[in-house]
C-alpha cells in the first residue's frame, strides 16, 4: 500500500511532534509551506496558546524576490517578534519537510534574529 505525498508528510509530523514540546518559557516553531506562502508560529503547548505568528500573505511582507527569500524575511519577522516577547530560545518544529530549502532559510533568519534551537 503506497501513501500519498500529504500521507508521508503527516506520517514525519507526528512522529517529530511526539519528540518536540513548547512551553512558554521556551515554545516551539512551527512551520507550514504550501506552494506560495510560507507560515510560522510560536505555539505554548502546554497551555495550547499561540504567542506569535507570522506569514509570507501578512499585509507589510513585500514579496520581492525568490520564494526562498521571502522565507528568510518570514524568520527574521518571527525572529523581531519573539525578541520583542524576550523569548531567546525555541524548539524547531519543521512540520514534517525536509530541512532545506524555504525551511532552511525560515530558520536562518530566525537565527540571525537572535533566537536559538
Amino acid at each position: 500500500m503506497s501513501f500519498s505525498k500529504e500521507e508521508k508528510r503527516r506520517r514525519i509530523q507526528y512522529r517529530i511532534r511526539k519528540k518536540v514540546h513548547g512551553t512558554a518559557v521556551r515554545p516551539r516553531l512551527s512551520v507550514f509551506r504550501s506552494n506560495k506562502e510560507i507560515y510560522c508560529q510560536l505555539i505554548d503547548d502546554l497551555n495550547g496558546k499561540t504567542l506569535a505568528s507570522a506569514s509570507s500573505s501578512d499585509a507589510g511582507m513585500e514579496k520581492a524576490g525568490t520564494k526562498t527569500d521571502v522565507a528568510k524575511k518570514v524568520g527574521q519577522k518571527i525572529g523581531q517578534q519573539a525578541v520583542e516577547l524576550k523569548i531567546d530560545t525555541v524548539v524547531f518544529d519543521r512540520g514534517g519537510y525536509i530541512y532545506h530549502g524555504r525551511i532552511k532559510a525560515l530558520a536562518e533568519g530566525a537565527r540571525e534574529s537572535g533566537l536559538k534551537f
